[in-house]
């Protein structure tokens, strides 16, 4: 299956830019220019609705007629209040447009109409006049187009003097039915809806430029920005290469933003435990190579001698042979004890067991030490204490310590044992007079084949994979471990298990 290459970090970002750029200007271009009328009248609209709501708050004002003419300046807005028979009460006007002042009987029954069908007001939008209507005998009209006018103290036209609305002049008018403070009938206003054709082409040819400049310019500021956020991510990724080709001396630099010095942190740490496990892995395979030859080269040669020379067939040189074969089957079960742990398919097998006799068994493995190379190994302890534990993986915890602890005795040989108990807490101690350990080795020295000393020498006991099955065996158990060393005044390891104070059978 072939392995899809997407676009890159700085094509993605440079893409997700200039197409925000591209809905900013489409919903531009949608509201300013297709929608601009409609937006229009709707202010407008709201306005008038907004004016009438005032207007009907302030029906029971004084001196109604000023009242009125100041809101119509204010506004810019026609208002009449008219009766239920359509004769205007109250009225102000300061444009050219009388829409709302002089109509017929029919075009007033059509207004009540509309009101009582939009449940009280009404909406419409009014284009010109009908040039009919202007044409018509004013009498026709039962005197609507030149109604009397209220005694407000403002002049009015006589009927001679009435100026003919344009006829391709535009209002709206809103009409909401009234009834407070005596006055029963319509409120209506008015607005002049000035023609926003020419606004629309002025601002579509301004719109094409700008368009153009934001264009060029989200294009410019785009290509920067991609580069500036890609450039440390793709510098990582060369790194991140060099890296996996096993070039672990690499070092990431991480600058910019948070995420990317973060990830070059992680990364940085990532490639040093990267190397410590490659140089780990190179000791591994010098010192099991070394462990495993050295036995196979002495089997080799006493089994050679006993075949070649007469009289070397003796009980020392099979026992040599024997020997150099228990500690090569050792070295094998101990890699696949380990292997096992550190892929987590083993597991416990937990009873009941008289932890105590389990390490004087233990003690029992290294009499041959202390018989015959001098080495002295005592055990403290006060009473036999039970634990619930895999006694066969405890035991081998504690047989792997006090290996340890003969491999790195010292000049006096001497390793203590010492079984401590605190209330519920069982403490195992194995100490030795050695070298000691450095601090900054301390937490190194329970890998695999990790040797203070890089100089490989085989052990008194053992195949040095002892102290990474003990820390894997008490992960497994849950149990507190550690090591308290100082160089030149040896080493104390311990562990703590949980005391079992039901009785044993």
């Amino acid at each position: 299956m072939k392995h899809r290459t997407g676009l890159s970090i700085k094509w993605k970002m440079f893409s997700v830019f200039f197409a925000f750029t591209l809905i900013v200007l489409a919903l531009l271009w949608y509201f300013q220019i297709v929608h601009l009328e409609n937006f229009y009248k709707y202010i407008k609209k709201r306005e008038m609705m907004e004016v009438t709501k005032i207007l009907e708050e302030n029906l029971d004002n004084s001196d109604m007629a000023a009242y009125l003419s100041d809101v119509a300046k204010s506004y810019d807005l026609g208002i009449n209040i008219v009766d239920d028979n359509g004769r205007s009460l109250y009225s102000a006007n300061i444009s050219d447009i009388s829409h709302i002042y002089i109509f017929s009987t029919e075009q007033f029954e059509e207004i009540k109409a509309k009101v009582e069908a939009g449940g009280g007001v009404a909406t419409y939008e009014v284009e010109g006049r009908d040039r009919s209507f202007s044409e018509k005998s004013m009498d026709d009209f039962g005197g609507y187009n030149n109604p009397p006018r209220p005694d407000d103290g403002h002049d009015r036209p006589d009927r001679d003097e009435f100026r003919e609305p344009l006829t391709d002049a535009r209002s709206l008018v809103y009409v909401k039915s009234v009834s407070s403070n005596g006055i029963s009938g319509y409120l209506m206003v008015t607005s002049l809806i000035t023609p926003v054709d020419a606004t629309i082409y002025t601002l579509r040819i301004q719109f094409i430029y700008i368009t153009i400049i934001v264009l060029v310019l989200s294009i410019a500021i785009a290509l920067v920005i991609s580069v500036w956020v890609a450039k440390p991510i793709v510098k990582i990724n060369e790194s991140a290469k060099q890296l996996a080709q096993g070039d672990f001396d690499i070092h990431f630099e991480g600058t910019g933003y948070k995420e990317v010095m973060e990830l070059s942190k992680t990364l940085n740490y990532a490639a040093d435990e990267l190397g410590k496990t490659e140089s780990l892995r190179r000791d591994l395979v010098a010192n099991v190579s070394h462990d495993l030859r050295t036995p196979l080269t002495m089997i080799t040669a006493y089994a050679e001698v006993m075949r070649d020379i007469p009289g070397e067939n003796n009980p020392e040189n099979v026992q040599i042979i024997i020997d150099e074969a228990t500690r090569l089957t050792t070295l094998v079960n101990d890699l696949l004890v380990l292997s096992k742990l550190q892929a987590g398919v083993t597991d416990l097998e937990k009873d009941y067991f008289d932890f105590t006799s389990s390490i004087k068994a233990a003690l029992k493995r290294f009499s041959k030490l202390t018989e015959q190379d001098g080495y002295k190994i005592s055990f403290e302890y006060n009473d036999n204490v039970h634990i619930y534990a895999d006694e066969y993986k405890i035991y081998q915890v504690v047989y792997n310590l006090i290996n340890n602890a003969i491999n790195y005795s010292g000049e006096d040989k001497e390793v203590i044992v010492r079984q401590i108990v605190h209330g519920d807490i069982l403490r195992l101690e194995v100490e030795d007079h050695g070298a000691g350990i450095a601090e900054d080795e301390l937490q190194n020295i329970w890998d695999r084949y990790y040797k203070i000393d890089k100089n490989h020498k085989r052990a008194v006991q053992g195949t040095g994979l002892g102290l990474s099955i003990v820390q894997n065996i008490l992960k497994l158990h849950d149990a507190k471990f550690g090591v308290n060393s100082r160089l030149g005044a040896g080493s104390v390891f311990w562990f703590e298990l949980k005391v079992a104070r039901e009785e044993i059978e």
